[in-house]
């Protein structure tokens, strides 16, 4: 299968929302909340008290337009035959601690790398056309984030995945299994599901972050063994 991994720009934003407004991503896909067009992640300061302004699929339609023309939502479309059916968010880690989504569910994550001036590429969203499943198209999209974060500057990756399937609305942020593949390492475990995991050279980093952590990898911990549901990141 031909597939092109496109670095979102100003110029994709109808193709991206397009794909938003017919791609579902909830066992309910028709519902409104299930139009989320990715406007939570990204290098935006977002009052997490008042978001009445993004309370319908139209205004977060608009809003992603808007921010995807002010770089503030970034991430790579996957292609074929001209149409998108894959989709990466993934921004700076630095620009986005303001956003909805990190404010909500990010709070435990370790940021004191950022006063050191090491910089983080974040992944924060996978969403894949259900027809395009098990093809390949995610593993595409992280080899493309990875690459371009090494040509960028950037220090370490790091990936938020659950650390165990529980249905496909939350599971946006990607199988930790295919993570481990690509080397990273967990660097804390949060609210019992989420991990934060990290990808880089620099290992110094990662244990003077959490020297009580035990860096054993991903093979030793319960709940990382590959379920069926995953099978749809393949």
């Amino acid at each position: 299968m031909d597939i092109e991994i496109r670095k979102l720009t100003p110029d994709l934003a109808e193709d991206y929302v397009h794909f938003f407004d017919i791609t579902p991503h909830s066992e309910i896909p028709d519902s409104d909340d299930c139009k989320c067009y990715c406007v939570w992640w990204c290098n935006e300061d977002q009052d997490v008290n008042n978001i009445d302004n993004l309370s319908s699929k139209e205004k977060r339609r608009n809003y992603a337009i808007q921010k995807i023309r002010e770089n503030k939502i970034q991430g790579y479309l996957a292609y074929h035959d001209g149409k998108v059916v894959g989709w990466c968010n993934t921004n700076t880690k630095a620009d986005c601690l303001k956003c909805y989504c990190w404010r909500r569910l990010m709070r435990d994550v370790p940021t004191e790398e950022l006063a050191t001036g090491i910089r983080v590429k974040s992944i924060f969203c996978f969403l894949v056309a259900r027809e395009f499943r098990r093809k390949g198209i995610t593993k595409l999209l992280l080899e493309r984030v990875c690459q371009d974060a090494v040509d960028d500057g950037f220090d370490f990756i790091e990936a938020y995945p659950l650390k165990e399937y529980m249905n496909e609305a939350k599971d946006y942020m990607g199988p930790a299994g295919l993570f481990k593949k690509y080397g990273f390492t967990i660097i804390e475990v949060l609210f019992l599901k989420l991990q934060a995991m990290a990808y880089g050279t620099d290992k110094v980093y990662i244990e003077n972050l959490c020297p009580m952590k035990n860096w054993s990898g991903l093979s030793g911990l319960p709940g990382l063994e590959k379920t069926a549901a995953e099978t749809m990141w393949d």
